[in-house]
């Protein structure tokens, strides 16, 4: 550091740019001084100053190795978190030289190249380090298929490995554009063979930082899986599930969270599914019922990744996957760990999504084993819980009855409807409501949600932005206007219904199913008498009238019925 000062003070930094021309026998010696002193934050910037950039790039042009060796390290470390040398080096025209030379040289495997190799890939990586326009410049100049190769030839050299793996996990971090461009090499291939050349922890480790933003793409995900990383990664979690080691257990979650991303790939999912019968699909079966939470959750979480299709779905739950899901939860009713709750139940929701498995879910006891965790104060778990209620009760008018008129539930559902803070638990909630009306079509359950204070609900859910959630909403009002009217006539009218309805339907934007929807329900609201007042002082008749030249024939027909209904009723 002092004699960078010294070097700086004394203004030989400007002296330098003269030496540094190709037939000196000192360049080599003053490129070697500027790598040096460049290796001081302080002095980047005096180096860009006097010059050096331009004849330094110019020498990457040498044949003397010993030139382009020092040359390499001083460019590198000149461009080391300093934006004014990586902008110099950028205008010099610096990156393409080096690629071009590691395309030449990548096949040469004496000491001396792979040395030359190294410090070319690690002046690269400092000139392009999480600077994303820099390393899209690199990925244009085709220095990904390069460095793929490269490590193909020399998986041997620990220091050339280690170079292009930190620069495959910066370009793997920039876009799917770079994810493109790595699934079109056989980056997979090598990953997987250089990782089961590892013993080291931290070399593994090295190999799963590029391993985890690559599989992000799917195509990457199924190379990776015909190259046996899912081999490797079982083997891994085998070998760790019983340490306490940090560093053991910090590669079973590593290990386990990448399996579950591999999952999420529908050609990798469906390979290693394997009708069921896959031992990969066995392996993370027996993951489930163990003792450690992680392997738990993965485990969990790759049920719910498999149950993504119906015959996968249909499968599972005949070979009693439901039961060892249920299992896991009540082990984390008390005190539970929440992410292995929040997975489970969203294995159980995808599980239910095809209609066969419904009705088997519910005989399995599916719906209490969920109930359990009404109590949970955390979004996420009520969430999946509210999901996963509302896929059992589809269509299932036995199911949605007993559960209508669980007094607890319904008092839950209505206190999250006012969830402010949490959309999703909100909306959830509001679903849920309207889908024990629509497929109970019950009195009783009615008369359990008014009870409840639920209406007043269900109609601001009339109003949400999304259609689907808005066309639910006007079926359940239309269910309990036909079925338990004088019941919830007075929450209705506070909540103000008519004039929600009247805006719908005097709203171009409404799509035709809520205008036909909303005036399915104008027609059963007639028969409360305070009701009959609002639609009668609102005017809708001017409204009704104009919808029977809809495009859409049911609008047009229903707003004839509804005029006639109207008109008779005034």
């Amino acid at each position: 550091m002092e004699t960078s000062e010294k070097i700086q003070g004394s203004g030989i930094l400007q002296l330098f740019s003269s030496l540094l021309i190709p037939q000196s026998s000192c360049t080599a010696k003053v490129a070697n001084i500027i790598a040096e002193v460049a290796k001081n934050e302080f002095m980047r910037i005096p180096c860009v100053d006097a010059g050096l950039i331009s004849p330094l790039v110019q020498l990457l042009n040498s044949k003397d190795q010993e030139v382009l060796l020092q040359t390499g390290r001083a460019l590198g470390n000149i461009c080391y978190d300093s934006h004014e040398g990586r902008s110099a080096v950028d205008q010099a025209g610096g990156a393409q030289i080096v690629i071009d030379h590691l395309r030449s040289l990548c096949s040469i495997t004496d000491p001396a190249n792979e040395k030359l190799l190294t410090v070319f890939c690690g002046m690269l990586m400092n000139y392009s380090n999480e600077n994303d326009s820099l390393q899209a410049q690199l990925i244009n100049m085709g220095v990904i298929p390069t460095l793929v190769t490269l490590l193909g030839i020399h998986y041997q050299n620990a220091a050339l490995t280690e170079m292009c793996l930190i620069a495959f996990g910066n370009l793997a971090e920039l876009a799917e554009s770079s994810k493109e461009q790595f699934a079109s090499t056989n980056i997979a291939e090598e990953l997987v063979k250089l990782f089961k050349k590892q013993i080291e922890h931290d070399k593994r480790e090295m190999i799963f930082e590029v391993l985890a933003p690559l599989a992000e793409n799917d195509a990457i995900k199924l190379q990776l899986v015909e190259a046996g990383l899912v081999e490797c990664l079982l083997e891994i979690v085998q070998q760790k599930v019983d340490s306490d080691k940090e560093d053991d257990v910090a590669e079973l979650k590593t290990a386990s969270d990448l399996m579950v991303l591999l999952l999420l790939g529908d050609e990798s999912m469906q390979k290693l599914f394997e009708g069921g019968k896959g031992n990969v699909f066995q392996r993370v079966l027996s993951w489930i019922p163990s003792n450690n939470h992680q392997l738990q959750l993965a485990g969990a979480l790759a049920i719910a990744n498999f149950a993504r299709n119906d015959g996968n779905c249909i499968h599972m739950v005949d070979n009693g996957i439901v039961e060892k899901l249920m299992d896991l939860l009540d082990r984390h009713v008390e005190d539970g760990n929440v992410t292995v709750q929040h997975a489970a139940l969203s294995a159980l929701r995808n599980l239910a999504i095809p209609v066969v498995n419904k009705a088997k879910m519910l005989s399995a006891g599916v719906t209490e084993a969920v109930l359990k965790f009404l109590k949970s104060e955390m979004p996420p778990v009520q969430f999946k819980l509210l999901g996963t209620l509302r896929m059992l009760i589809d269509a299932q008018a036995e199911a949605a009855e007993q559960l209508g008129k669980n007094i607890k539930l319904v008092e839950r559902l209505v206190e999250w409807c006012e969830a402010k803070d949490h959309a999703g638990v909100m909306g959830e909630s509001n679903r849920l409501l309207s889908a024990l009306i629509r497929h109970s079509k019950s009195k009783d359950v009615i008369k359990t949600i008014v009870q409840s204070g639920g209406i007043k609900h269900l109609v601001t859910m009339a109003t949400s932005e999304h259609v689907i959630m808005q066309n639910e909403a006007l079926v359940a009002l239309a269910l309990i206007a036909a079925l338990e009217l004088g019941n919830a006539e007075k929450d209705l009218e506070s909540a103000k219904l008519v004039q929600i309805l009247h805006k719908l339907l005097a709203d171009e934007r409404s799509a035709p199913e809520i205008k036909y929807n909303s005036m399915v329900l104008i027609c059963a609201l007639m028969g409360s008498e305070s009701l009959h007042k609002e639609v009668q002082d609102l005017a809708f008749l001017d409204v009704v009238s104009k919808l029977r030249s809809h495009e859409n024939k049911s609008v047009a027909q229903q707003a004839s019925l509804t005029e006639q209904r109207l008109t008779v009723e005034s």
